[in-house]
């Protein structure tokens, strides 16, 4: 059994620093994410964006082939998550923070497991991979969207 990071008792540093924190961090459109969707329309890939009937609002979903990616920013979502950990622990407000990342992990596993329980394929990647290599992004996603094509028709 996983334990689950508890907020209890932590607080942002400042209201002020939170609500800064908040502002800053886009949920939709982010720069990494529309890199993406354009990468992959100029390959003639048609998708939906953020489809909010399914399990963590995916930013980009093939319906018909039942594949959906998430773009992760790396801070949120923990890239390199053990490094991180031991920089974040060495900040300001570490508890808070650590909890607050380990529990965004915790997170995308559980909606990856139900996607993959109701028969969705996850891609999750990286905004440092796209910035570093997109074209491996997009190739990640056409082997995926081949593969899915064939297990479906």
């Amino acid at each position: 059994m996983v334990r689950m990071p508890s907020y209890a008792g932590l607080h942002p540093s400042s209201l002020r620093a939170s609500i800064a924190a908040r502002g800053s961090s886009r949920k939709t459109n982010t720069t990494p994410e529309l890199l993406l969707r354009r990468a992959l329309w100029k390959e003639g890939l048609r998708y939906r964006k953020n489809k909010r009937d399914l399990v963590g609002i995916p930013d980009i979903v093939f319906s018909v082939a039942r594949l959906v990616v998430f773009v992760d920013g790396d801070f949120w979502h923990g890239n390199n998550w053990k490094q991180r950990k031991i920089k974040l622990s060495k900040g300001h407000n570490s508890t808070y923070w650590v909890s607050k990342v380990e529990r965004n992990i915790i997170r995308d596993r559980e909606q990856n497991r139900k996607l993959r329980a109701s028969g969705w394929t996850v891609l999750r990647v990286w905004e440092s991979d796209i910035q570093g290599n997109i074209a491996k992004v997009v190739d990640r996603v056409k082997v995926a969207l081949v593969q899915r094509r064939t297990t479906i028709f």
